[in-house]
C-alpha cells in the first residue's frame, strides 16, 4: 500500500526482492541483515480480524549469504534447540507439581490424582490456560482456584450440556454455582468463590 492504494511490487521498487516464508526464525533475521533492503509481508485475516505476518521480501543475493551463515552453525543451534527443549521440559515438571502442592495446600481434601490432572491441564505451555498466566505462574491463589473451579465446572456439573443447549454461558455458570462450591467446600475450601 502506497499513498492509500495498492501498488504492485515493480512500481514500489521491490520487484526485485525475493518471498522467504515465515517459520525459520534464524533464516529470516540473518537475511534482513543481509539484505539492504527487506519488508514484511502481512496478510489481513478476517476471523481473527488482525494483520498476521506471512514472511519477508528479501534481496536474493542477501538470502544466499544468510543461508551459507545458517548452514555454518546449523548443528549448534540445533544442540541448542535440543538443549532448551529440555531445559523447558524440567521447567514445566517443576511448575506442575508445584501447581498440584498449591492446590493441594487451599483445597486439603482434593484428591491428590485429580489435583495433578488439574495442574497438568491448566499449566501447559502455550495453551493460554489460568496456569500459564502470570497470576497463574505466580501460584496466585485466584490462579490455583480459578483452575480447579474450571475442571469441577466440566466435570462434576451438567455446565456442557447446558452451553451445547443454548444457554448463555453467564447463565449456565450461575446455575451451577451452587454445586460447584459445594464441591469446594466438601475440599476444604473456605473463601468465598464469587462467579462460578
Amino acid at each position: 500500500m502506497e499513498d492509500d492504494g495498492p501498488r504492485c511490487l515493480d512500481c514500489a521498487d521491490l520487484g526485485h526482492l525475493v518471498f522467504l516464508p515465515r517459520g525459520d526464525t534464524a533464516l529470516t533475521r540473518r537475511s534482513r541483515e543481509e539484505s539492504g533492503l527487506s519488508a514484511v509481508v502481512v496478510r489481513f485475516n478476517r476471523r481473527r480480524g488482525r494483520y498476521e505476518r506471512q514472511g519477508v521480501l528479501v534481496e536474493e543475493e542477501g538470502l544466499a549469504r544468510a543461508e551459507a551463515r545458517c548452514l555454518a552453525d546449523a548443528e549448534a543451534r540445533r544442540r541448542r534447540r535440543v538443549r532448551d527443549a529440555r531445559r523447558r521440559a524440567e521447567q514445566d515438571v517443576r511448575f506442575e507439581a508445584a501447581f498440584t502442592a498449591e492446590i493441594l495446600r487451599l483445597l486439603p481434601g482434593c484428591p491428590e490424582d485429580r489435583a495433578r490432572a488439574v495442574a497438568a491441564h491448566a499449566s501447559v505451555r502455550g495453551s493460554g490456560r489460568v496456569g500459564r498466566s502470570a497470576a497463574g505462574r505466580a501460584l496466585s491463589e485466584r490462579a490455583v482456584v480459578s483452575a480447579v473451579v474450571a475442571s469441577v465446572r466440566h466435570l462434576e456439573t451438567p455446565y456442557d450440556r447446558l452451553l451445547m443447549s443454548g444457554v448463555p454461558r453467564y447463565e449456565a455458570r450461575r446455575r451451577i454455582s451452587v454445586e460447584v462450591e459445594r464441591i469446594l467446600c466438601e475440599w476444604g475450601w473456605e473463601a468465598g468463590l464469587g462467579p462460578a
